[in-house]
């Protein structure tokens, strides 16, 4: 199949796992075209079956905002008349669903009918497509897409239950690469963040407030309270320099390590023993299963799809969103015993392998084939 993939280039959930399934399609010898403003973070271009297309917004001083749609959906119809594309798969509703409506309008003028794949992926819905501004586009771009999917159960019912949608979601979960995501160095360099009786917890995300990073620098300050460890704080965002204020005002700056976005994922979770994630929304927790896959558990809220991915007393334990002591008191008791971490070490590497991406890449084929058929 020749496809091209819509999706938003940066470190965010949704433009990591596009980049993820077409590096995964490429493989399987389908052509893959990257169409977005830059080239996505993920992204290597060493493999013949994997192209990409930047967009460009020209500057008019007669726009207050730059119209990315217009230009997006140009570009989508000049790249699948000039590679002969196939299908088009967005991710994230906004703006992409309703560029690539408009791309199948403008190619249907010439007799060209291609089928949309819209995967919804979190706040794409529950959020910013909720708003009243976006709220008619949104519900008119999924009701007007080919195949619908969703990343988790959870966000397929919160999609039902804000939007007017009439057609059938199909959940494809996020998924892991478990091959890749197997550390092929035996020392992760692990004296370089603790000591050797420390141990060391992580939180990966944007720094939202959505991911409460006041809950994660509390959750750490009472584990370390009772054992010796160190925070590491991957990722950068809006809450991290008030997260670094909290830090001194609670006298654990020096046990606190902001690295900032890394490209180097897989070797900080290889020294990780802790996963902490207590968001108050998550459609499914793909940095969860990062951990996972890494043999980290996972101490999380309740949220969304994240209890599709952290098994409660298997791969780690979930509590309720806000609830600090609860989660505190959850980490201490998998950290302060070697033999019950290690217990949920391999209890959350077995329920990340279930999203293997083996598992998941043939369920978009299956429905890439149905669309295909449908024209």
């Amino acid at each position: 199949m020749n496809i091209a993939i819509v999706c938003y280039p940066t470190f965010g959930g949704s433009g990591v796992v596009a980049t993820e399934l077409g590096i995964a399609l490429a493989k399987l010898n389908h052509q893959v075209h990257f169409v977005t403003y830059k080239q996505p973070v993920r992204l290597g271009l060493l493999n013949p079956n994997i192209h990409f297309h930047e967009v460009t917004v020209p500057e008019y001083p007669l726009f207050q905002y730059q119209p990315y749609e217009l230009a997006l959906s140009s570009k989508l119809v000049n790249t699948v008349k000039k590679y002969n594309i196939e299908l088009l798969h967005v991710h994230y509703a906004i703006p992409h669903a309703y560029a690539g409506y408009m791309t199948k309008e403008m190619l249907a003028e010439e007799g060209i009918h291609i089928p949309m794949v819209t995967t919804l992926h979190g706040t794409d819905i529950t959020l910013v497509g909720n708003h009243p501004f976006y709220k008619p586009a949104v519900t008119f771009s999924i009701n007007n897409s080919d195949i619908v999917t969703s990343v988790s159960q959870s966000l397929k019912e919160d999609t039902l239950r804000l939007f007017d949608i009439k057609k059938n979601i199909e959940v494809v979960p996020n998924f892991i690469d478990a091959k890749q995501r197997k550390t092929s160095f035996t020392d992760c360099q692990r004296e370089l963040m603790a000591a050797p009786e420390e141990k060391i917890v992580t939180h990966i995300s944007n720094f939202r407030p959505v991911k409460r990073i006041v809950d994660v620098i509390e959750i750490f300050y009472n584990i370390q309270k009772k054992i010796p460890a160190k925070l590491l704080m991957v990722g950068d965002g809006p809450e991290r320099a008030p997260a670094e204020q909290q830090c001194k005002e609670l006298g654990i700056k020096d046990k606190v390590v902001f690295l900032g976005n890394s490209n180097e994922i897989d070797k900080i979770l290889c020294f990780s023993d802790l996963f902490l994630l207590p968001s108050e929304r998550e459609s499914f927790g793909l940095a969860a299963l990062e951990a996972m896959v890494n043999k980290v558990p996972v101490i999380s809220s309740n949220a969304g799809g994240i209890p599709e991915v952290n098994i409660d007393g298997v791969s780690g334990y979930l509590s309720n969103v806000g609830d600090v002591k609860d989660m505190s008191q959850k980490s201490i008791s998998i950290l302060q015993n070697d033999d019950t971490l290690e217990k949920f070490k391999e209890g959350a590497y077995k329920e990340a392998m279930k999203f293997d991406i083996n598992n998941i890449v043939p369920m978009y084929v299956e429905l890439y084939e149905h669309a295909l058929l449908a024209v």
